[in-house]
């Protein structure tokens, strides 16, 4: 579909219908081909790199198709990067009636719905401030609230509601709710799974420039995941080899379950959890290392716990055997993280074995991982200070 090439090869093949592939030309996307009928509300999901946001820059027709051809029925809405199509010298109010023309809404229509737009974007105050001034919050709010306010029947978003804070990310996902009760195409590009699965019932996973997987979003997302373990798995092949069973020590087992011993998948914020290694020793093992960490659907580490930092010591272990790890009260924000499990040698110098185990969901009230990695309540004081005069220094 789209290329990335060198600009002399690409004005050199200006006007040329179809461009030959060459050696070092690399495809941002080939051979993607799908259907999305009105009303649908589309995920595009996949690692960095994968040909996301040049799928839809393709479909806001920013970028051309090298080869191949888009076609679109109705009227098309973008918000692909902040502050995209705002001049930075002009002020909020002047940047709407620009911004909306671009995206073809008439001056009467503008006029009409200036005030609704200035209100969801929260921006009243500073309406006449030129936008250079702007946070990013700010901007992607204003950007936002154009595209969705010119009543599109095609809406395409890339993952910059990030910015926003949690209560305009839920204002936009109230919205985005709306538009699919009067038919509006959603296409969604995110990160958070959380937020796919929030919006999405159907999900297209990329993959080097290709589309690995389309159909139900729950699908997609462990497809998705799938791809992290193997990730994971490459590495750990390429440390302790390709069959763990050959290793003196491995995991057989991996279990994830409440303080009370309930198997689950789903924690609240600040919840205990019990995780569970069964281990199979082939010969005596002097005092394994057990690790567990815990992965952010983007790939971040965000808690580690192991037997040594812990102080723990398993002596030596032989035959089959079991390891449980209770945690502390986990304080991350709302996402899907994969449980990741490592036994190493006693000096941390030999990874016996590594294991990518299933997923858990924990859930916080307001927080999601816009908001950093975990939350805990801080103690907070106030006090009014007496005013007083100064005298002379």
């Amino acid at each position: 579909m789209a290329m990335a090439a060198s600009p002399w090869n690409r004005l050199r093949r200006r006007g040329q219908r179809v461009a030959e592939e060459s050696k070092d030309e690399l495809w941002a996307l080939k051979d993607v081909s799908f259907r999305v009928g009105r009303g649908e509300a589309i995920g595009i999901i996949g690692r960095n790199g994968a040909g996301k946001s040049t799928l839809l820059k393709v479909l806001s027709r920013i970028t051309a198709p090298t080869t191949g051809k888009i076609k679109l029925v109705g009227r098309v809405g973008s918000l692909l990067e902040v502050g995209t199509g705002f001049h930075p010298e002009l002020t909020g109010r002047e940047n709407i009636f620009l911004n909306a023309a671009v995206i073809g809404m008439s001056r009467s229509e503008i006029i009409r719905k200036f005030d609704q737009i200035v209100d969801f974007a929260e921006v009243g105050r500073f309406i006449d401030t030129p936008v250079k001034r702007y946070s990013s919050g700010m901007y992607v709010r204003l950007a936002f609230a154009v595209a969705a306010h010119m009543e599109p029947d095609i809406l395409i978003i890339d993952e910059v509601l990030s910015v926003g804070d949690l209560a305009f990310q839920r204002k936009c996902m109230d919205h985005a709710k709306r538009l699919r009760e009067r038919d509006v195409t959603l296409l969604f590009v995110s990160h958070s799974m959380f937020s796919i699965k929030a919006v999405c019932d159907r999900s297209v996973y990329l993959a080097a420039g290709e589309v690995v997987y389309d159909g139900p979003t729950d699908e997609a997302i462990r497809r998705y995941d799938s791809e992290g373990r193997m990730d994971m798995s490459a590495w750990a092949q390429a440390t302790v080899g390709s069959d763990p069973t050959q290793c003196p020590i491995y995991i057989r087992k991996l279990e994830t379950l409440s303080e009370r011993g309930e198997p689950r998948t789903l924690f609240d914020h600040g919840e205990r959890i019990r995780i569970r290694l069964h281990f199979e020793a082939q010969e005596p093992v002097h005092e394994p290392n057990f690790a567990v960490a815990l992965i952010r659907s983007d790939d971040v580490s965000c808690c580690n716990y192991s037997t040594a930092m812990d102080g723990f010591s398993t002596a030596t272990v032989a035959g089959s055997g079991m390891i449980e790890l209770l945690t502390p009260p986990v304080k991350l924000v709302s996402e899907m993280y994969t449980i990741h499990a490592l036994i190493w040698d006693s000096s941390f110098q030999r990874l016996y074995c590594s294991q990518v185990g299933g997923n858990i969901n924990i859930r916080h009230p307001t927080l999601s991982h816009q908001f950093g990695v975990f939350h805990e309540a801080a103690e907070w004081h106030w006090e009014r200070e007496s005013s007083r005069e100064l005298g002379p220094g």
